[in-house]
């Protein structure tokens, strides 16, 4: 058993969608955010960070492991699934993994707080991450030529960089004329454990109970 500690944000994402394509068996733990529930003693305890997500494996000695990429890694191994064993491959995958933690999370991360969360507007920080979002999908954009997934086969590198690149409209990013992304966004949306996985934790109503119309509004 997984015990997930997570919140609807695309890194949370990450790691539900990993879980249902491993069809590993898993509880969540919703944080609220806006509470600061994730700077709770009891949670720093297993995520120094106070970030989310965050994992405890109850079937190894309840060990944690936080940070998106070090999850899916560790799924990964766990299951031997979505990451090859023969070394180029698996550095492969790693590689686009990495070039998802290290550049279109944080650009696309920083895009949404100066387009949509902070309250000066400041036109050339807007510029500067969005512009720098589009040539990061650019760069994916003639990866993805010729290729159905980021490396061939389906992968946690696929899991990692979808749930971000999905939400490139509430980023102000324009996508026009980057097909092969357009067609690999699609592919995933096409897939079930996909849609599950960014429905945990649930969207609730106001008065707490699950919005099954919410729900179904995954694009």
């Amino acid at each position: 058993m997984i015990d997930l500690y997570t919140a609807q944000t695309p890194n949370g994402y990450k790691v539900s969608i990993a879980l249902e394509e491993m069809e590993l068996e898993y509880s969540v733990h919703a944080l609220e955010l806006s509470a600061n529930e994730q700077k709770n003693p009891d949670y720093l305890a297993i995520n120094p960070n106070g970030r989310i997500p965050t994992i405890v494996d109850r079937s190894a000695d309840d060990f944690a492991v936080f940070e998106s990429g070090a999850i899916l890694l560790y799924l990964a191994e766990k299951t031997g699934r979505f990451l090859p064993t023969d070394t180029k491959k698996r550095s492969e995958v790693i590689q686009w993994l990495m070039f998802q933690v290290g550049g279109i999370g944080p650009m696309q991360g920083q895009a949404n707080v100066f387009f949509r969360y902070f309250e000066e507007k400041i036109p050339s920080a807007i510029a500067r991450y969005q512009n720098e979002c589009r040539r990061l999908f650019e760069v994916l954009d003639i990866r993805l030529k010729d290729r159905e997934f980021i490396c061939d086969e389906y992968s946690i590198a696929d899991m990692a960089t979808w749930p971000w690149v999905r939400g490139y409209k509430w980023s102000g990013v324009d996508i026009e004329g980057l097909d092969n992304l357009r067609a690999w966004l699609q592919r995933l949306y096409d897939r079930p454990a996909c849609i599950k996985g960014i429905n945990v934790p649930p969207r609730k109503t106001a008065d707490g109970t699950v919005d099954m119309a919410r729900q179904m509004l995954v694009r």
